[in-house]
C-alpha cells in the first residue's frame, strides 16, 4: 500500500557480545514522517511510546544519526540561552523542565495542584 512507505525499516539485527537474548536493531525511519524543524515531533515520533511497552522488558536508544537535510530545517533559537536566564533570575546551574502526567482528565485546579507539588 501507499503507507507501506512510511513505516520504519529495521534494517540490521545484531547480537550483543557476551549477552543472552539481548540485541542491537538498527531502525531508519523516512524523514517524510518528521515536522520540519521540529525537535518535539522527532522524539515523540521516534521513542514515543514504546518504552512503555509492556512485551518489552529492557530498551535503550543508544544512538540517534540525523540526517543533513533534516538538521537543515532548524532554525535555531530566536535569542541564546543568556535572555533565558536573565528572564528567569537564574544563573550558574542547569535551567531544567518536564511535564506533568498525566497532562490530560485533571481540572485546571488539581492540575495546578499537581504542578505545585511537582515543583515544590
Amino acid at each position: 500500500t501507499s503507507l507501506d512507505r512510511y513505516k520504519g525499516r529495521c534494517y540490521e539485527i545484531e547480537p550483543v557480545p557476551g549477552e543472552d537474548n539481548q540485541f542491537i536493531a538498527y531502525v531508519a525511519y523516512p524523514l517524510d514522517l518528521f515536522e520540519e524543524g521540529s525537535v518535539t515531533n522527532m522524539f515523540t515520533s521516534i521513542v514515543g511510546n514504546v518504552f512503555g511497552f509492556k512485551a518489552l522488558r529492557a530498551l535503550r536508544l543508544e544512538d540517534l544519526r540525523i540526517p543533513n537535510a533534516y538538521v537543515k530545517t532548524f532554525q535555531g533559537p530566536p535569542h541564546g540561552i543568556q535572555v533565558e536566564r536573565d528572564k528567569l533570575n537564574k544563573y550558574g546551574r542547569p535551567l531544567l523542565g518536564c511535564t506533568i502526567k498525566p497532562k490530560l482528565g485533571l481540572s485546571a485546579k488539581n492540575y495546578g495542584r499537581a504542578v505545585y507539588e511537582c515543583l515544590r
